[in-house]
């Protein structure tokens, strides 16, 4: 881990926990026909292979103006933008995407163009490549063939708002090695480092896991051989990370813009400070939650899994005693949504009675100024899983609101336990369609080889479609490299097929493996996005469309008792080093979300 919540470093133990055995499946003759994209490459190789030059490999010099320098070349926001025409969906959609991860965690924002001086025009030119900082015309952001992933469209995007590469800092030379006998003659300039009169670490460390840091083989003439590697072994498999910004890109952007808040990040709460970030204790219920620490057995929280003394916080309700259905109330702060849909994501457990309920409700204005109008949403019901789990509440507030937790106790004289809250995130975003937890999942990595993979449940999209997700632990058979999970979508036949379009095309499809840590600001989650097109066939079902109705080109599944199409996906989706480093794992749960719905979400502008 980056981040040290307390004075202990974290090193995540993974804890064994009792759940229902996960059905893996065996490579065998019958499922080795599923599809891959093609591997995800990075800037420098793609660049190359379409015969750019660039400056620092991916930079469009327009002018000498300096980016980070010259406060003239700051934008001012929202930045307006077009989506070119040469763009396919896919590259649209990812680009969009890729706005709201700026908006969740910084003040940096984006409207349509509307005749503005200052613009960037996406457009699909051969390669990735940006220019840097506002250049007061309209600006080309190239992205080309092999540039439409949300973390390479982030990189090119930090270009724009002035930022240039990582190892090009004046203090390089002290964190990374630079082999220049491996570059490929012609490329060295790319390696050049600039001094504090062009380029300026807005007085922050040396960043090994920056989204703009080069990767160890950039621009290599031997393609076992690196070019740059870390003085600090074990950042090797971390420079050149392409899943997310990391927490100092994020830091030297809100600097660099004077960013004090983000756009859609509404309230955050770990439970950590004694002020339970400006939560209170319903007045009129029979008892309160009691803020709690790790330090008491079989009491361990989800934020620092119970790894730090002194620290490691959370809420609980004790339903162990009393009489049935006393309650106790937690109400958040009052909160200003900017937009009308927002997803209340929390971790909880149960560890009393079957029947007790933790049901989350809003307090709405009342039309008087005053935020007491109760509507319940959803309820949770006690189960015999005591884990900490993940949830997600769709709310849909337009004026002033709180959010509300009400623990109830279902029947105290069989109850040995109660209710957790931990590590609250509101967000004004959708909330995750499908939500798959695999437990045990460091066992799992034990017991399977590559080309095992694992089925999610079936999920439902909000026009009707089923689908799933299949996991490949350690990667398809067919991928060379080792060290990888893969993770691929496919479509599951269900209840409303017979009225539904076939073949589903046009549609955007989100895989994430969630990086568990607290703060949404500063996750490293790994996402990937690809669009559903009738030009992905497979000759396992004699070239048909692999989004063809499933129980025509599917195969049948007993788990689900339905047919699951061929699925389509990426072997290199996290690696197993990336996987154990960040907060991947908690409690040894590994969390995927899955999206399904139309190529352009319904994101506010």
């Amino acid at each position: 881990m980056i981040w040290i919540r307390s004075t202990c470093v974290l090193s995540f133990i993974l804890f064994c926990a009792h759940i229902a055995a996960v059905s893996i499946k065996h490579l065998s003759e019958g499922n080795v026909h599923d599809e891959d994209f093609d591997e995800q490459r990075d800037i420098s190789e793609i660049n190359f292979a379409e015969g750019l030059d660039l400056f620092q490999g991916d930079i469009l010099l327009r002018n000498s103006r300096n980016g980070l320098r010259d406060p003239n070349t700051r934008w001012k926001f929202p930045i307006p933008y077009i989506l070119a025409d040469n763009l396919g969906l896919n590259a649209k959609g990812a680009i969009l995407y890729a706005f709201e991860m700026f908006r969740l965690r910084s003040c940096v924002d984006f409207k349509p163009y509307e005749g503005e001086s200052s613009y960037i025009i996406f457009q699909k030119f051969s390669g990735c490549w940006s220019e840097v900082g506002d250049q007061h015309v309209g600006q080309n952001l190239s992205i080309g063939q092999g540039c439409d992933y949300k973390a390479i469209i982030e990189h090119e995007i930090l270009h724009a708002l002035g930022f240039y590469h990582e190892q090009s800092r004046t203090d390089r030379d002290d964190y990374v090695n630079i082999w220049w006998d491996e570059i490929l003659p012609g490329f060295e300039h790319n390696f050049n480092t600039y001094d504090d009169s062009f380029i300026t670490d807005l007085n922050t460390p040396y960043d090994y896991e920056s989204l703009m840091h080069y990767e160890p083989f950039s621009f290599n003439k031997n393609e076992s051989a690196p070019t740059i590697t870390a003085k600090i072994p074990e950042f090797n498999t971390i420079i050149g990370q392409r899943l997310d910004f990391s927490a100092t890109d994020l830091e030297r952007l809100n600097r660099m813009y004077n960013c004090t808040t983000t756009h859609t990040l509404l309230d955050h709460c770990a439970f950590e400070k004694a002020n339970i970030c400006g939560m209170i204790q319903g007045t009129r219920d029979d008892a309160d939650w009691v803020h709690e620490d790790s330090s008491q057995p079989g009491q361990v929280d989800h934020t620092l899994v119970g790894q730090c003394t002194g620290a490691g916080y959370f809420m609980h309700f004790s339903t162990r005693l009393g009489v049935t259905e006393e309650a106790a109330l937690l109400e958040s702060r009052v909160l200003y949504p900017k937009r009308k849909q927002q997803c209340l994501q929390f971790f909880y457990k149960m560890t009393g009675s079957p029947s007790d309920r933790l049901v989350i409700w809003v307090k709405r204005d009342d039309s008087t100024g005053n935020v007491r109008k109760l509507v319940k949403v959803q309820t949770f019901q006690g189960d015999l899983d005591q884990n900490w789990k993940i949830a997600h509440v769709t709310l849909r507030e337009e004026t002033k609101f709180r959010y509300l937790f009400q623990g109830s106790k279902g029947d105290p004289q069989n109850s040995n336990g109660g209710i957790y809250l931990d590590d609250i995130t509101l967000t004004e975003t959708p909330c995750p369609t499908g939500v798959w937890t695999v437990r045990n999942f460091s066992q799992v990595l034990q017991s399977t080889v590559k080309g095992d993979k694992l089925l999610s449940p079936r999920f439902y999209n909000s026009e009707g479609y089923g689908f799933g997700l299949t996991l490949y632990p350690h990667g398809r058979a067919s991928y060379s490299p080792s060290g990888y999970l893969g993770v691929a979508f496919h479509l599951c036949s269900g209840e409303n097929d017979a009225i539904l379009e076939w073949p589903v095309e046009n549609r955007q499809v989100i895989m994430t493996i969630l990086d568990q840590e607290p703060d949404a600001r500063n996750r490293m989650s790994s996402s990937m996005v690809f669009t559903t097109s009738k030009s992905q066939t497979s000759s396992a079902i004699n070239d048909s469309v692999i989004w063809d109705r499933p129980s025509i080109v599917g195969s049948y599944h007993k788990d689900c008792d339905c047919f699951r199409s061929i699925d389509w996906g990426w072997s290199n989706f996290l690696s197993h080093e990336m996987l154990k480093r960040k907060s991947f794992l908690k409690n040894d749960d590994l969390i995927l979300f899955v999206d399904f719905e139309g190529t352009f979400p319904d994101f506010p502008e």
